[in-house]
């Protein structure tokens, strides 16, 4: 049984503490929170604290927590010689105060603690500086019943930025695709088949070969309508901008 404290209350904590509770060889026995009101509702399923003088002994210390002060929260832990690993994307591993075995684990997965999510459909991407670490961190990610695979700090870095790419500012895109079907009193919902679908062509074929629409096929007519129609500047630039990139992508001239 692999003991684990989850430091952090936000929505990758949240979760992460879900999936270890159902696991059958992991504990969370300690859940540390600077503001205790957060991780109140939890007081009767695991131990809970704001003072890390009271964290208890663990194989495992969890840093879920925001970026910017995962060395800070590190170098304030009251031991040394422990594993502790963050939960982010672009963070260095070398971040976390070097008193402690440093790793990472980070699931690339976007969350949102309203939200349940399967921990199976969950890669979870590992990282130790010391080899020993591994075996047992590799032991955690697998209790989360879904993928996972070592890699290195440089791989992480892409694959966090990649990430922005195709979720962070896809999800704006929808954002924006909400606002124009409102001006105009259409349905959103209509187009949720399509964002599916969308999602689901890349599973089999590239983004490449999937793309469609009238910049791929140089469309100037339609493109300029669409220019015209579009009321905000804001979109207007944002529709040109992803215009232009998808027409050098595939070979077309821009307007």
């Amino acid at each position: 049984m692999i003991s684990v404290v989850i430091l952090g209350a936000g929505n990758v904590a949240t979760h992460l503490f879900k999936a270890f509770n159902n696991s059958n060889n992991v504990s969370v026995i300690q859940w540390f929170n600077r503001s205790i009101e957060s991780i109140n509702p939890y007081k009767n399923t695991v131990d809970i604290t704001n003072d890390l003088n009271a964290l208890k002994d663990a194989d495992i210390y969890i840093l879920a927590v925001s970026d910017d002060v995962i060395g800070s929260l590190s170098s304030k832990l009251p031991f040394d010689n422990k594993l502790v690993v963050h939960t982010s994307g672009s963070v260095s591993v070398y971040d976390i105060d070097k008193k402690h075995k440093r790793g990472v684990l980070y699931p690339l997965q976007t969350f949102s603690k309203t939200t349940e999510m399967d921990f199976t459909n969950v890669p979870i991407c590992i990282e130790t500086i010391d080899k020993k670490s591994f075996p047992i961190l590799k032991e955690l990610a697998k209790s989360t019943g879904g993928p996972f695979k070592r890699i290195n700090s440089d791989q992480r870095r892409v694959l966090h930025l990649a990430a922005v790419f195709v979720n962070n500012f896809t999800n704006q895109l929808y954002r924006i695709g909400h606002e124009i079907t409102e001006s105009e009193g259409a349905e959103f919902d209509m187009l949720k088949p399509l964002i599916l679908e969308t999602a689901k062509k890349i599973q089999d074929i590239s983004p490449y070969m999937a793309q469609t629409g009238p910049a791929k096929r140089n469309d100037k007519k339609t493109i300029k309508k669409h220019l015209k129609d579009l009321e905000s500047q804001h979109h207007k630039d944002i529709y040109q901008l992803l215009t232009n990139s998808i027409q050098k992508t595939h070979g077309r001239k821009k307007l």
